[in-house]
């Protein structure tokens, strides 16, 4: 059984593994500045509306940091493939899309799937973060965090529209 002592990673080693999970996030963020303008012209909740457009905004910061990173490192932007973040994005705006007759059941799909989608940024995020702290370079470290910081208020800001919905929705039979 290993312990705390016992983990000797490489230098370069970890710096491959920030730059490959980097990509990865990477491309879901350029992924979702491309699909969730059609999401919020699709959203029925206009406080959901606005909710989208604020993470857009918020995305586009997120990649200018990034592109920040890999000037820093310097690395360019490599395609990896993944199912992970992008996979799941790719399955929420499909399943969302299943709903499109239904404006209620489509507007709490976007709030699920896209609540999801923001922890798990969030999760990616801290990881990067706690790398970075490895790696020894204070400006990556606090570009990761204000992103993390950033996905965290998304975060937030959707769970918070979504309690506002589900409040709104008439009891079931």
């Amino acid at each position: 059984m290993l312990k705390a002592d016992d983990i000797n990673v490489e230098r370069s080693d970890l710096e491959r593994f920030f730059v490959h999970h980097l990509h990865k996030i990477y491309a879901a963020k350029t992924m979702l500045v491309t699909e969730l303008p059609e999401l919020m012209n699709n959203a029925h909740f206009s406080d959901l509306r606005e909710a989208i457009h604020t993470t857009i905004e918020d995305v586009k910061q997120q990649i200018e940091r990034m592109k920040q990173i890999y000037e820093m490192l310097p690395v360019d932007f490599s395609e990896v493939h993944s199912n992970g973040l992008k996979g799941l994005i790719d399955d929420s705006f499909n399943d969302i899309k299943l709903h499109s007759k239904n404006p209620e059941l489509r507007d709490m799909s976007i709030l699920f799937y896209l609540h999801n989608i923001e922890s798990i940024e969030m999760a990616s995020f801290q990881i990067l973060e706690m790398a970075a702290v490895k790696l020894r370079n204070d400006q990556i470290k606090q570009l990761i965090k204000q992103n993390y910081e950033q996905a965290k208020a998304d975060r937030t800001l959707l769970l918070l529209i979504s309690a506002k919905y589900m409040a709104t929705v008439n009891n079931p039979l």
